[in-house]
């Protein structure tokens, strides 16, 4: 199985003035750093340890390893450092832009990604947890963040790509419904209005279980606002792409109950369908060697589970 992974640089590769400006945030000096792996980033994801034994999580990247990088994570700190308190996710302890290197000093949870293949135990402590944050984020407490049709529109219409420059390594299935495709991906971009914080990007990499089994949610660049049922339907995918699980299922009893209308969710797996398929034709971004195979994988692996329920 690919794997979440970028070609990460570490604490000791950020220049000394954004070291020093971490070490402003943080009232004390950095005696070590563990970088953390996994996720699609190259940048810095180090739990950091100061003089004092105080703890932080530090992400930095800056136009060398990734541009988009940069973007995403100037995203991520005014999202972070809005969100609501009581919110399962890191708190925002200060950030540095010099216009080159962006750097996040974040709280440092204690915890662990799921394990994967998911455990039912995890799942369910995890899908409690989205509902939670659907519960508490709806109305949206934060006006600037973008709607879900807009923030997804356009990746969710990978289809209409794909039927203009049809692959030809495209599964004989979609290539004979492709006009069914086009629209079911236009559908689901019709089905995400909503009032509620989504983060779209859940996976077993932006999760992280305590000790206690509670759950956080990290990494927010994406969040936008849309249906209460959002965040839960993509997760199902990264469930899916692992298998052991009835994911018909599991949407019955925890999408179902925030407003999920079976055929929206099938709609807006058509567009993430459509969506992997078509990026994963594209070269690889620097730094993310592996992302394109995963995205290959989990194309191949939602296409068969939408199959499935097109069939049913």
């Amino acid at each position: 199985m690919v794997v979440a992974s970028g070609v990460r640089i570490g604490w000791a590769d950020v220049p000394e003035h954004v070291q020093a400006r971490v070490e402003s945030i943080l009232g004390d000096r950095v005696v070590s750093a563990y970088s953390q792996r996994g996720g699609f980033s190259p940048g810095t994801a180090d739990r950091v340890r100061t003089a004092s034994g105080g703890r932080a999580f530090v992400k930095a990247v800056s136009p060398a390893q990734n541009e988009r990088s940069v973007q995403l994570l100037r995203r991520e700190a005014l999202v972070a450092g809005a969100l609501p308190a009581g919110i399962p996710a890191p708190r925002l302890l200060g950030w540095h832009d010099d216009g080159e290197w962006v750097a996040l000093v974040l709280q440092d949870v204690e915890g662990r990604h799921p394990v994967t293949p998911w455990t039912a135990a995890e799942l369910d402590a995890v899908l409690g947890t989205l509902r939670m944050l659907a519960d508490g984020t709806t109305p949206c407490p934060m006006p600037e963040l973008p709607a879900a049709a807009v923030s997804l529109g356009k990746d969710l219409s990978g289809w209409e790509r794909l039927a203009a420059d049809r692959p030809d390594d495209l599964d004989p299935w979609a290539a004979a419904r492709l006009p069914e495709l086009v629209a079911l991906g236009a559908a689901g971009v019709a089905a995400l209005a909503g009032d509620t914080v989504a983060h779209t990007d859940l996976r077993a990499d932006n999760l992280l279980v305590g000790p206690d089994g509670a759950v956080t949610v990290v990494d927010w660049p994406w969040a936008c606002v849309g249906p209460a049922w959002l965040d839960t339907a993509m997760l199902m995918v990264n469930v899916n792409l692992f298998g052991g699980h009835d994911v018909d299922a599991l949407l019955t009893a925890y999408a179902v109950p925030l407003g999920a209308d079976p055929a929206e969710v099938t709609a807006l797996l058509a567009g993430m369908t459509g969506y992997f398929l078509d990026a994963c034709r594209q070269p690889p971004p620097p730094g993310l060697p592996t992302v394109r195979a995963f995205q290959r994988a989990q194309g191949e692996a939602t296409l068969r589970w939408l199959r499935t329920r097109l069939s049913s």
